[in-house]
């Protein structure tokens, strides 16, 4: 499949039967932990991953590489952004927001803090999903030290052109090499839970509309 392709059905699939495909074809879990949740809207996010480290510093610098990455990436990326889940200072705002919308991306996720949440929601309404909100700048605190390398969020790895999957349900990490079958299971999973949820209605019970799959 391309790229439009895989993105178009992960759009129509739930992020739930995303998650529990990843664990069967990946052996282990893709799904960010609780704690990174949308904190501007409920907008279902699908797209490559475009990724930034960050990490400690005592030195006043900007954040150049999610500066320059918000301006270079392709329209519909997901900027996701590790700072070893530090929670109080804030790796995204309003400023990167606008410059963000006005490069067409689709959505930021982020292993830290993100402030301007007024601004964001009433000015752009772009989806971010983070660990967390703080006034506080990473400036004098965290440095950005590469842009489009491997990074771990919450644990998961997450390399450029993977896919993020994300709605008020969480956020999943798709290996881009692992899409497509990821995408085959979670549509057959979607299918199967709406077939028990039709027989459970249908007998008015849970167990007799479980009984057929032996799962839930």
């Amino acid at each position: 499949m391309t790229l439009d392709q895989l993105i178009a059905g992960f759009r129509d699939t739930a992020i739930a039967s995303c998650a529990d495909a990843m664990d069967k074809i990946a052996g282990h879990r893709g799904y960010l932990g609780h704690a990174i949740k949308p904190r501007i809207n409920d907008k279902k996010i699908v797209g490559p991953a475009v990724t930034v480290l960050e990490e400690a510093t005592e030195e006043a610098h900007p954040p150049t590489h999610a500066i320059e990455l918000i301006d270079s990436a392709d329209a519909g990326s997901v900027i996701v952004i590790s700072i070893n889940g530090e929670a109080d200072v804030a790796v995204w705002g309003g400023l990167m927001t606008a410059g963000a919308v006005a490069n067409k991306l689709e959505a930021a996720v982020l292993d830290g803090a993100v402030r301007d949440i007024t601004e964001i929601k009433g000015d752009y309404d772009f989806p971010v999903y983070a660990r967390s909100a703080s006034p506080g700048t990473t400036v004098g605190r965290y440095k950005t030290v590469a842009s489009n390398v491997a990074v771990t969020v919450d644990g998961i790895e997450v390399k450029p052109g993977d896919l993020i999957v994300g709605d008020i349900d969480g956020v999943v990490v798709i290996p881009r090499d692992k899409a497509e079958e990821v995408l085959e299971m979670a549509r057959e999973i979607d299918e199967r839970e709406a077939e028990q949820a039709r027989l459970i209605i249908e007998a008015g019970s849970l167990q007799e509309g479980l009984a057929k799959y032996g799962r839930i």
